[in-house]
């Protein structure tokens, strides 16, 4: 499914199209016969093209509300399509009672679905409960803007929002929420945009904030993370995965993934030379985006990035944080 952020303009765009379809369909090359993990379901729109195009699939989703899209590609896919409730960062242990694995794709972040559904809470364009919670269990956006003192908030909005004016935003919650509760979705949208205004042709100033707040309430960065060495681990030698991220600090994390050299320090060729690790991802293709032709028909394309690679036969590492810039927020345990 293709995953989004608002356009530039704030303005929510028409229905959900697959981001980059074509592109994951020729990095995966889903043949019949070949068994497929879309780690990030949603409505089904990549799952649907790899079944079209002959392969089997395991989907897997941790959002209740998919399973109507689910139910549906069962009945007309039968025994070649199958659903798993769940979260991606698990994907190697749901997937594997299925047998072999021959790739993985990965669509990282909020939804056109979830945008679209008010009630979710993920959209500042629209009336609803401040919640955001994929899996609708935990804490919610409301009680991370309602309990937070100033400063943690503000290290969060930096962090996970890279929102500049992060500190003048929490501080008018702080002082919002001695009134009343924040609550719903557009309460908080008219209080970062009265800390910070808003000027014709930019993006909603809530835009950043409102990322933030869902990257944390669904810890996003890590089950990003996990979601990478599960499919390491899946994965057999010759096996492909294909990931799609929506801005800078995840498509940061994915490229560190697939090359860890990227993200290390320089050799100086005077000293001796460090003897690098086994290489677990071969083949890894240049970062991929959308072309002209599709940004005309699905405008919510424009900050999607594609990376793909191949398992080699080193063995997988253990889980890690190490070399991948995963934002923290400061002061956090």
């Amino acid at each position: 499914m293709g995953k989004l952020f608002m356009p530039e303009n704030g303005q929510e765009a028409g229905p959900h199209l697959p981001v980059l379809l074509d592109e994951v369909l020729e990095a995966l090359s889903p043949l019949p016969g070949k068994r497929i993990v879309d780690g990030t379901f949603g409505a089904g729109g990549y799952s649907r093209a790899l079944l079209e195009a002959g392969a089997s699939v395991i989907a897997i989703d941790r959002d209740p509300t998919v399973k109507p899209f689910a139910d549906s590609l069962k009945a007309e896919f039968g025994e070649r399509f199958q659903f798993v409730p769940g979260t991606f960062s698990q994907l190697d242990t749901l997937a594997s009672a299925f047998g072999g694995i021959d790739g993985v794709v990965l669509d990282i972040g909020v939804s056109s679905m979830q945008l679209d559904q008010p009630e979710r809470g993920f959209s500042f364009m629209r009336e609803g409960p401040l919640d955001m919670r994929m899996s609708g269990e935990g804490e919610s956006a409301a009680d991370l803007v309602n309990t937070l003192d100033a400063e943690p908030l503000a290290n969060l909005l930096y962090a996970f929002g890279e929102e500049r004016k992060s500190r003048r935003i929490a501080q008018f919650i702080v002082a919002a929420r001695e009134t009343a509760p924040i609550e719903t979705t557009l309460d908080l949208a008219r209080i970062v945009e009265k800390a910070i205004g808003r000027k014709p042709g930019d993006a909603h100033p809530a835009t950043r904030t409102f990322q933030a707040l869902r990257i944390a309430v669904n810890a996003e960065f890590e089950q990003l993370v996990e979601a990478l060495f599960a499919a390491e681990r899946l994965l057999p030698e010759s096996g492909r995965l294909v990931v799609v991220t929506f801005h800078s600090l995840e498509d940061r994390i994915v490229k560190r993934f697939f090359d860890p050299d990227k993200g290390g320090p320089a050799q100086s060729r005077h000293l001796p030379q460090v003897e690098t690790e086994a290489r677990r991802w071969v083949e890894v293709a240049k970062a991929r985006k959308a072309g002209e032709a599709e940004l005309g028909r699905n405008p919510r394309a424009r900050s999607a990035v594609l990376r793909a690679g191949t398992r080699s036969a080193a063995p997988a590492r253990p889980v890690t944080l190490e070399g991948l810039s995963v934002p923290r927020v400061r002061g956090a345990e």
